[in-house]
């Protein structure tokens, strides 16, 4: 915090200086806002772009925006003609690609097959899935397009396939089925309305078409009862634990933003203009779509960005200036601010070293010493005495008052890094050994603990809504998650393992975390290898920091689940 608020200071005082020692200033400037920012938008996007635009104007009441919602066919006039913000589903809607324009990505564009609910072999598609090679075999031959080809037995019902009159949609169903444009070409072709009927009308069809196409109003539930067609995405004939996400929008959804989806089935989504938007509207419109407005993607059937590509895109619009001449007014306005942040900067530094001093204190009074080595191994590790520790990589101690402090160990926090957020369960609310106790979030990507103990929670820790770095600071203190009543501690603590024999268990879980690192990250790629290695083949301390929604994922179900 210290060092981000002088480095905010340096910023200031180079801006109110540079103001301050300008006696000649410009008065031309770039004229402010004018209240009404207009964008355009393709058909597909016209819904979401609205809502981006409604819930941005009801949280900047200064700012309105109109969406005007253009064909594909004109959208190209739009770009070239003007530094227009356009909205589409696909990159630059021109045949002239050495027109230079300034893109970003947004989000993502779902392609799904769907089934009719009437379909009978319903049972064995969920069991098995189809996979894209079945899908391929059938669609390429037209002597094998039944539904013994997909499920792999000896059904003859034939299989009719329909798909969306879409360019995109097409692209996308060739991709994934590694099929060229002809073999596409040769099913059948319709519009959104018919192609929901068909499906509907046919229990022996699969219609391809984008998720937006068949959801409801609500957003939430599939048009016509509709069901999504489970893909078998290994290939190995089941639908694995890590492909079962067809159940429910929800699930689905989730699914696809943690990678459990083949990702040849999406489409970008993009802001596209002539230039690059230099106006201060565009640019903290655009922001807010990259930071906030993420969160209506998948509540309108898109998918989201992860956190990085989220700030790789940010970083396209911060070379953007906002103004390129000062305000008459610089001088006195580079004094009122420099003033007013000298005083909030002092005040904040003094808040914070007195909090900084208190922390310390507290840690060092509980017997625990925390540091933040740049090597993840065990002489790294925090261990106390006389707290008792379980396989779930949770803490548990007994108060005076008989009631049991639990919390999550120096282990788990070195595998996460900085928890972001934080996912508690509710005061009064009985768990079992084993039960979620809470769900540790790192930009979005989260792991599920689970409970030491059994009883009910009497208390939670209130400063980690908003303090969540605490179980990084200082996990066995000040980062403790709650205080339980517990049902049978003197039956459970059989279970448990003080710091001695957890030290030596622990050798085994740094052996089970690089087996699962060589599995599911494949090390001897550099890129894995600059991650999670170290010079020498040393761990680096917070290995899934930077990893992906996937990976937390497969940690997740491979390396916490299997514990219990």
């Amino acid at each position: 915090m210290k060092t981000k608020l002088i480095s905010t200071l340096c910023l200031l005082l180079i801006f109110c200086c540079s103001s301050l020692s300008s006696n000649a200033v410009n008065s031309k400037s770039n004229p402010p806002a004018s209240g009404t920012l207009t964008v355009y938008s393709s058909p597909e996007l016209f819904g979401l772009a609205t809502e981006w635009a409604g819930e941005y104007s009801a949280a900047h009441p200064g700012q309105s925006i109109d969406v005007i919602k253009s064909e594909a066919s004109g959208m190209e006039s739009i770009i070239r003609t003007g530094n227009n913000i356009c909205f589409i589903s696909n990159e630059q809607p021109s045949s002239d690609k050495q027109s230079p324009v300034f893109q970003l990505v947004v989000g993502r564009e779902i392609i799904v097959p769907v089934l009719s609910p009437k379909n009978p072999f319903l049972k064995e598609i969920f069991e098995q899935g189809i996979s894209p090679k079945a899908l391929a075999s059938s669609i390429q031959v037209p002597g094998k397009m039944q539904w013994g080809t997909l499920l792999h037995n000896s059904q003859t019902e034939a299989v009719r396939f329909i798909i969306l009159d879409d360019n995109y949609t097409k692209a996308g169903v060739s991709r994934f089925t590694k099929l060229g444009p002809t073999s596409i070409e040769g099913i059948k072709s319709v519009d959104r309305d018919a192609l929901v009927a068909a499906v509907q009308n046919d229990p022996y069809a699969i219609g391809f078409c984008r998720l937006t196409d068949i959801l409801n109003a609500n957003a939430s539930t599939f048009a016509g009862n509709l069901l999504l067609m489970p893909i078998d995405k290994n290939g190995n004939g089941k639908m694995d634990y890590m492909e079962k996400i067809y159940d429910n929008f929800h699930d689905f959804t989730r699914g696809v933003w943690i990678g459990k989806y083949p990702k040849t089935l999406t489409n970008n989504i993009y802001c596209i203009s002539k230039t690059q938007p230099a106006g201060e509207s565009e640019l903290a419109f655009l922001n807010w779509v990259l930071t906030s407005g993420q969160a209506l993607l998948q509540v309108n059937g898109f998918s989201d960005l992860v956190s990085n590509e989220r700030q790789s895109q940010m970083d396209k619009l911060i070379s953007a200036p906002l103004y390129t001449a000062a305000p008459k007014d610089a001088n006195t306005t580079a004094r009122i601010i420099l003033l007013l942040m000298l005083v909030l900067i002092a005040v904040s530094l003094t808040l914070d070293l007195v909090i900084r001093k208190y922390r310390v204190s507290k840690i060092k009074q509980s017997g625990v010493l925390h540091g933040k080595p740049s090597v993840f191994d065990q002489q790294n590790m925090d261990i106390p005495g006389g707290l008792y520790f379980d396989k779930s990589h949770t803490w548990a101690f007994m108060e005076q008052d008989g009631t049991v402090k639990v919390g999550i160990d120096d282990f788990m926090q070195h595998i996460t890094g900085p928890i972001t957020s934080i996912g508690l369960r509710k005061q009064g609310l009985r768990i079992k050994k084993g039960d979620q106790l809470c769900i540790l979030i790192q930009k979005g990507k989260q792991l599920i603990i689970h409970s030491p103990v059994t009883g009910t929670i009497i208390e939670q820790n209130l400063e980690l809504p908003a303090h969540a770095s605490l179980i990084n600071e200082s996990p066995y203190s000040e980062g403790w998650v709650y205080r339980i009543q517990p049902d049978n501690w003197s039956r459970e603590i059989e279970f448990l393992s003080m710091a001695d024999k957890y030290r030596k268990w622990l050798n085994n879980e740094f052996t089970r975390l690089r087996d699962f690192l060589a599995a599911s990250l494949q090390p001897h790629s550099p890129a894995y290898a600059v991650i999670i290695l170290q010079d020498g083949g040393e761990l680096k301390d917070h290995v899934l920091a930077d990893l992906g929604p996937e990976v937390w994922e497969d940690f997740q179900t491979k390396f916490i689940n299997t514990s219990m």
